[in-house]
């Protein structure tokens, strides 16, 4: 079974809902707490730096281009954020997320 409290299915995108640890030493996923996929990135929260390596990470991770990943919810100042990726990568996506759980 795929967990499926981080990320919805909207038209024909998924939505992530991710909690960012920015200023952490490697940019990796870091588990799934309270409905949101957490993320340890390597870049520092200044001048979207922070939001710039978690949609290449994302993008890299799912083997997408950056310009497919978009950011819908929260700004440089938040650490909640909810991306948008087309589905078409929907079972990568879901392997991510078991890995993740596993």
């Amino acid at each position: 079974m795929i967990p499926k409290d981080c990320y919805l299915t909207v038209g024909d995108h998924i939505h992530i809902s991710i909690k960012a640890l920015p200023g952490a030493s490697k940019t990796e996923f870091a588990g799934i707490k309270e409905g949101r996929l957490r993320v340890r990135i390597a870049a520092a929260p200044e001048d979207g730096r922070a939001n710039a390596e978690l949609a290449a990470f994302v993008s890299k991770s799912l083997g997408c281009p950056k310009r497919d990943v978009a950011l819908l919810h929260g700004g440089e100042k938040s650490r909640l954020k909810t991306l948008a990726v087309p589905l078409a990568y929907r079972l990568q996506w879901e392997k991510i997320v078991q890995e993740v759980q596993d």
